[in-house]
């Protein structure tokens, strides 16, 4: 596996595919924190708070672990590829793991930097120091375990296709089920609203949010993550049989 994840982080700051989606993520979140007006402006919202931030990254991971992950296999089997790198004497599991923790660690790096958000609104509040650290690392740990769930998906859908765009649409669509559809469908059947909203990731993350950290939550994206790369493992051994 680590030969396959070396590989991977290579491939991406071999080319500007890493260096352009660090710096994406981060000129998006900027523009949306610090510069535009409207909900989202930490600055004008009077709080020393950065749920801003955690609010707003979930959709931006949306778009940008796909983009990602579009490649995986997808780019493999376009290549012709995929037969080679099946013969390697790793397992599937190694493989699709490889893959996974690559993708996984070029977004952890991109969202590395905006520790500096919580330094500078950390010196911004009034007193100073008056921000909500458990709160904030809680949520920094529940965005973990959501990148992790979102790359599991992006990881799947590259195996769908030799077409990236078919792999991109595919896996924006299951992460949008994933995160905010559940929520959506509770509020239609109130009832079981608190039921069904457990099926959606945007539950959790907003658990974890709170800053104390259930193991029901953390099962919750271990589960669906392993899901996901169970479904790549199998769909790769189908391809290969």
């Amino acid at each position: 596996m680590k030969s396959i994840l070396l590989r991977e982080i290579k491939s991406f700051f071999g080319t500007p595919i890493g260096y352009l989606v660090i710096a994406i993520f981060l000129f998006l979140n900027g523009l949306f924190l610090w510069v535009f007006e409207g909900d989202f402006n930490i600055l004008n919202s009077g709080f020393a708070d950065l749920s801003p931030f955690f609010t707003i990254s979930p959709w931006i991971l949306i778009f940008l672990i796909p983009a990602v992950t579009m490649r995986s296999f997808s780019d493999e089997k376009k290549q012709g590829t995929i037969e080679l790198l099946m013969t390697k004497p790793i397992s599937i599991w190694e493989i699709v793991g490889g893959k996974f923790f690559g993708a996984f660690i070029l977004i952890v790096i991109a969202i590395i930097p905006t520790f500096i958000y919580v330094y500078v609104i950390n010196s911004l509040g009034i007193p100073k120091g008056n921000i909500d650290m458990g709160s904030t690392m809680g949520s920094y740990f529940g965005l973990l375990f959501l990148i992790a769930a979102y790359t599991s998906i992006g990881i799947f859908t590259s195996t769908l296709s030799e077409n990236q765009i078919v792999a991109f649409i595919t896996s924006v669509f299951l992460c949008f089920i994933f995160y905010f559809a559940f929520q959506g469908i509770a509020s239609q059947f109130k009832d079981f609203e608190d039921i069904i909203a457990r099926f959606g990731m945007d539950y959790h993350f907003k658990s974890m949010s709170r800053g104390v950290i259930d193991t029901r939550d953390v099962l919750y994206f271990v589960s669906i993550a392993t899901l996901f790369l169970s479904m790549t493992v199998y769909k790769l051994k189908s391809l290969k049989s």
